[in-house]
């Protein structure tokens, strides 16, 4: 990934103990190199990547936090927005997000804490349709910022290029 934006890697401490020990279970080893190598923010104008922020708009623990909060509240029921599944709740079994697009697709992977080190990915596209991939975190971005094929995700046909835009820091 960065090869392929001619991306300066910020080499961001983090403390991986404090945000896995919330979760109750270990995030995939080449989400932390991403986390740390880019923070939050934008691929290619339009896939949104969550990490490190200042701000709230691409912190990927406010992200998780507001989504399960989302997802536990009983004013909706037992209905979900990640239907047919869940938001990941810690020790359990559910969907942490790590990243969307522009035109709604939404990107997570299903954490079983019963299960650490499997983080298949679930992308659910803007017309609901969910497409599960045994690939990483890393390969997964990568083919939708390069690869033509990587339907209904890749973008590259669009001819956005292949850059990283930082978030703001701003909490807007």
């Amino acid at each position: 990934m960065i090869e392929l934006t001619g991306w300066e890697p910020l080499g961001i401490p983090v403390d991986w103990e404090a945000i896995e020990g919330e979760l109750q279970t270990p995030l995939p080893a080449d989400y932390r190199e991403l986390f740390e190598a880019f923070g939050g923010g934008v691929f290619s104008d339009s896939v949104y990547f969550l990490g490190h922020d200042e701000g709230l708009a691409f912190d990927f623990l406010t992200q998780w936090r507001v989504a399960l909060s989302v997802d536990r509240d009983s004013g909706a029921g037992d209905v979900s927005a990640v239907e047919p599944y869940s938001i990941y709740a810690p020790g359990g079994k559910g969907l942490v997000p790590w990243g969307s697009t522009e035109w709604g697709d939404e990107y997570f992977w299903l954490i079983d804490a019963g299960r650490p080190g499997e983080y298949p990915i679930f992308a659910r596209a803007e017309d609901g349709e969910w497409h599960r991939y045994e690939i990483s975190t890393s390969e997964f971005l990568y083919r939708v910022l390069s690869d033509t094929d990587f339907q209904p995700f890749g973008i590259a046909r669009y001819a956005l290029g292949t850059t990283f835009e930082p978030g703001s820091g701003d909490d807007s």
